[in-house]
């Protein structure tokens, strides 16, 4: 933004500070005529006693001494004005540095402005805060941007490579190509789908109402009682009404990528997965449990990071997915202001709790404020 050229603050700041020395001298100087010289006689007197001057001798006597000691008020004004203030908005300075770092794209800088704790320090603190979640972000932003285009690329690639097939060989059999056609690109399609929800998350662009858990979970969990039947899990549902505030769809879809991924991941046979809802005095808490394989610990924190797949989870059939499960949920969860905590059961498979407060805008606890400040998911103790 083209602005007109100004006075400096540290400009500003010096002749106020000079303006208010002229002030207080030209004060002092009016009490002296007003309580002082106001009172002597206008008349010199000789006597006895010596010399008594008047008023006008007084006056001629102390009208240079005046004007010295406000000239004197104004170089010093001026000069102690202009060292105070460098040193007030030195701070300032600091912060400015670090915005035009940030500006051009420099994230990683830090003021670490040192000393007791003031406006300008707190200031300071702040600025530092928001460029170490800016970096975040826009570090985790960029990782996402490269495998999301990885993942796209992935189908593309396979669908150029049927069709240059087809072309080079007109005697191949068209229902084959054209089943796989349709198996590549459902995936583009889903994952496509997948990252426009994920955004849709993270920006929190969505109208809220009020949203109960438990007939969520019932809904998602008729949806996919015959992916269970399918494989021989047991799903069942239970608990209490669970009322919180968001937006149906996307708690829908986090409900549904929960029970789906129980589900997959679990046992090749006789597994089980327990969705739980309840109500507590602030949030609506939603329990999704399930058998499977051990998870060691440290993977717990990558599973809800896009494409992030760990070995024991990943799948080859039909039910591969986009490796978005997780992240959708994380997001819809950060979205809605809530707590995500991932447990691994010391028998095998995942414990999944969701906590959605039961006001909008609710006041964030701790764990939530990490969540928003996209920290990763917290691994069991």
């Amino acid at each position: 933004m083209n602005r007109r050229p100004g006075l400096s603050a540290r400009l500003k700041l010096t002749i106020s500070y000079v303006g208010f020395l002229l002030i207080a001298g030209a004060l002092l100087l009016a009490v002296v005529w007003a309580f002082l010289l106001r009172y002597v006689p206008d008349t010199t007197h000789y006597g006895p006693g010596g010399f008594s001057p008047s008023r006008t001798d007084l006056t001629r006597a102390f009208t240079p001494a005046a004007i010295t000691a406000m000239l004197l008020l104004l170089v010093f004004g001026s000069l102690g004005g202009w060292v105070l203030a460098g040193r007030m908005l030195s701070p300032l300075q600091q912060i400015a540095d670090a915005a035009r770092r940030a500006a051009k794209g420099s994230l990683s800088h830090r003021i670490r402005m040192r000393g007791p704790r003031d406006e300008f320090r707190e200031l300071a603190d702040v600025f530092d805060t928001m460029l170490q979640q800016l970096e975040s972000h826009v570090a985790q932003q960029r990782r996402f941007a490269a495998n999301a285009s990885h993942e796209l690329r992935t189908p593309l690639a396979i669908s150029r490579t049927l069709l240059d097939v087809a072309r080079n060989d007109p005697s191949r059999d068209n229902g084959e190509l054209i089943e796989r056609l349709h198996t590549v690109n459902t995936r583009a399609i889903d994952l496509t789908e997948a990252l426009l929800l994920l955004s849709r998350g993270e920006t929190g662009s969505f109208s809220r109402g009020p949203v109960d858990l438990s007939l969520v979970a019932e809904e998602a969990a008729e949806t996919l009682l015959p992916l269970a039947e399918h494989r021989q899990i047991s799903l069942t549902v239970t608990g209490e009404k669970a009322p919180t505030v968001g937006s149906p769809e996307l708690i829908l879809r986090m409900v549904t990528n929960l029970v789906q991924n129980a589900i997959v991941h679990n046992l090749p046979t006789g597994g089980t997965v327990r969705v739980h809802t309840e109500s507590r005095y602030d949030a609506g808490v939603l329990n999704v449990e399930n058998t499977g394989p051990s998870l060691p610990p440290e993977l717990v924190p990558t599973l809800t990071e896009p494409f992030q797949r760990g070995t024991e989870r990943a799948r080859t059939d039909e039910h591969a997915g986009v490796g978005l499960g997780l992240a959708i949920v994380h997001s819809v969860v950060r979205a809605h202001y809530g707590t995500l905590t991932l447990t691994p059961r010391p028998e095998g498979g995942l414990l999944v709790m969701v906590r959605l407060p039961k006001t909008p805008h609710a006041s964030l606890s701790s764990g939530a404020s990490k969540w928003l400040a996209g920290d990763p998911v917290p691994a069991p103790e």
